[in-house]
C-alpha cells in the first residue's frame, strides 16, 4: 500500500506530457492522480494556450484559472522550445527519461519537429508513445486541426440531436469529448503498460475524437449502418415518448422524465394523481402512448407546471419514478451525492476560493490518489528538471541565454 502523500499505484512511472489543451493533458492529470511524475513541456513565451482558456468567452469568468489547475494539477513545468535545434539533446533524454510520452500534435507537425513515433521509439524501446489527434491518423484530414466542438460534436451526429426541433444547435460545455477522449487514451496507456510486462516493450497507441465521438453516438449510427429508420428531431411538445422528455416546474425548474417502459406506467400515474389516464383509450398501451405522445405532453405539462421543483422531488422519489433534475452549477459543487463518492474531492491546497476540484473518474478499490496539488507556472521546474537529466550549471544558462528554455520566477 501507499505509504506516502505522494505515493500512489504509478509513483515512479515517468511521463512526459507534450500535448496542449485538454485531451491529452487530461490523460495525463489521470496518470499523476494516481502518482506519477509528469513533466508538462510547453513554449517558452506562451505556454500552452489552454494557460488562457479561462478567459475566453463563453467560459465563467472567475480570477482563479480554474480550467489549468483542472487539467495540469500535480504536474512539473518544463518551457522548452521544440522548434529550437538547441532543444534536440534536452528531448533526448526526456524521451530515455520517459515511460509514456503523450503528445496531440498533427501527424505533419511531429514529423517537422522530430517527435514522431518512429523518431523517438530507438531512443527507448520500452516507452509507451500515446497519441491523440482530431481526425485520426490516415485520410486526407490526418492534418486537419481537430477540436472537442468540432471532430467530436459536429461531426459525429452528436450535435445535430442535442437540441430541440425549433432551435439551432447549440455549444456545448467545451471539454465534454476531450475528457472522454482523455479517459480513452489513459486506458490504451495502461493496456500499453501492461503488455509492456509480458513483453518488455513500449509501443504506440493512438485515439481520436473523431473516434470517440462516433463511440459516444454509437447507438444511433450503428442504427443508420443497419439503414434504420429515425424519427424526427425531438420537439418535447411534440416527441417521440412523452414518458422520456423534460418538463417544467412551477419556479421554472426543469425534470428529464424517464419513465418510457411499460412497467413504469401505472406508477407513474399514480404519482402525478391521474387516474382517467388508466382508462384513456388514447394511452392503453406503450404504442399508443407513443402515436398519442403530444396529447400526453399536452395533459402532463400544466400538471408539473402548478407545483416547484422541491414537490416533484418528494412525489416522484415516493413514487419510485424514474426521472433528474436538471442542476444548476451552483447546486452541483454542493452535490452531497458528488462528494460521498469523492466525484468532488479536496485540493491540497485551496486555489482561490475553491476547497475542491473535480476528480478523474476512475477509482481501484483500496488505491489511494494523491491530493490534487497546484498546476505548474510556466517553466515553474525548468531548472530542477534539467538537472535531474544531468545537464550542466554551464549548459543550462547556455540554453537560458539562447532561449531554448524558460524558467519561472519561482522556478526550482
Amino acid at each position: 500500500m501507499p505509504h506516502s502523500e505522494k505515493e500512489s499505484l504509478f509513483s515512479g512511472l515517468k511521463v512526459l506530457d507534450l500535448a496542449s489543451f485538454i485531451a491529452g493533458p487530461a490523460a495525463a492529470t489521470i496518470l499523476a492522480d494516481f502518482g506519477a511524475d509528469v513533466i508538462k513541456v510547453e513554449p517558452p513565451g506562451g505556454g500552452d494556450p489552454y494557460r488562457r482558456f479561462y478567459l475566453t468567452p463563453p467560459n465563467p469568468s472567475s480570477e482563479t484559472n480554474y480550467a489549468w489547475q483542472l487539467t495540469n494539477r500535480n504536474k512539473r513545468s518544463l518551457a522548452l522550445d521544440l522548434k529550437s535545434p538547441g532543444a534536440k539533446t534536452v528531448l533526448q533524454r526526456l524521451v530515455k527519461w520517459a515511460d509514456v510520452l503523450i503528445t496531440n500534435f498533427p501527424p505533419s507537425v511531429r514529423q517537422t519537429l522530430g517527435i514522431t513515433y518512429e523518431q523517438l521509439a530507438p531512443l527507448n524501446e520500452r516507452m509507451i508513445y500515446a497519441d491523440i489527434t482530431g481526425y485520426g491518423l490516415a485520410g486526407p484530414e490526418a492534418n486537419k486541426p481537430g477540436f472537442d466542438v468540432t471532430a467530436y460534436w459536429a461531426r459525429t451526429g452528436l450535435m445535430d440531436v442535442t437540441h430541440d426541433a425549433d432551435s439551432p444547435p447549440t455549444l456545448p460545455i467545451p471539454g465534454i469529448g476531450d475528457h472522454a477522449t482523455a479517459v480513452t487514451l489513459y486506458s490504451a496507456i495502461v493496456t500499453a503498460l501492461y503488455a509492456r510486462t509480458l513483453t518488455g516493450k513500449g509501443g504506440h497507441v493512438t485515439t481520436s475524437l473523431i473516434a470517440e465521438g462516433a463511440w459516444a453516438a454509437a447507438t444511433w449510427i450503428e442504427g443508420a449502418l443497419h439503414g434504420a429508420k429515425f424519427v424526427e428531431q425531438h420537439d418535447r411538445k411534440r416527441p417521440a415518448n412523452a414518458l422520456f422528455n423534460p418538463y417544467r416546474t412551477a419556479d421554472g425548474r426543469w425534470i428529464l422524465l424517464v419513465a418510457a417502459q411499460e412497467k413504469d406506467w401505472p406508477g407513474f400515474i399514480a404519482a402525478m394523481n391521474l387516474p382517467g389516464l388508466l382508462t384513456d383509450p388514447r394511452f392503453a398501451d406503450r404504442m399508443l402512448r407513443v402515436q398519442n405522445a403530444w396529447a400526453l405532453v399536452a395533459i402532463l405539462d400544466p400538471v408539473f407546471a402548478q407545483y416547484p421543483l422541491a414537490h416533484w422531488i418528494e412525489t416522484l422519489n415516493l413514487g419510485r419514478v424514474i426521472y433528474g433534475v436538471v442542476q444548476t452549477f451552483d447546486e452541483i459543487v454542493k452535490d452531497p451525492q458528488m462528494l460521498a463518492n469523492d466525484v468532488l474531492v479536496p485540493l491540497a491546497e485551496p486555489s482561490g476560493k475553491a476547497s475542491h476540484t473535480v476528480n478523474s473518474p476512475i477509482t481501484l478499490a483500496g488505491i489511494r490518489k494523491i491530493a490534487p496539488g497546484p498546476a505548474p507556472d510556466l517553466g515553474e521546474h525548468s531548472l530542477n528538471v534539467l538537472a535531474e537529466l544531468s545537464f550542466s550549471d554551464v549548459e543550462i544558462k547556455a540554453m537560458l541565454a539562447d532561449a531554448v528554455i524558460a524558467a519561472s520566477r519561482r522556478a526550482v
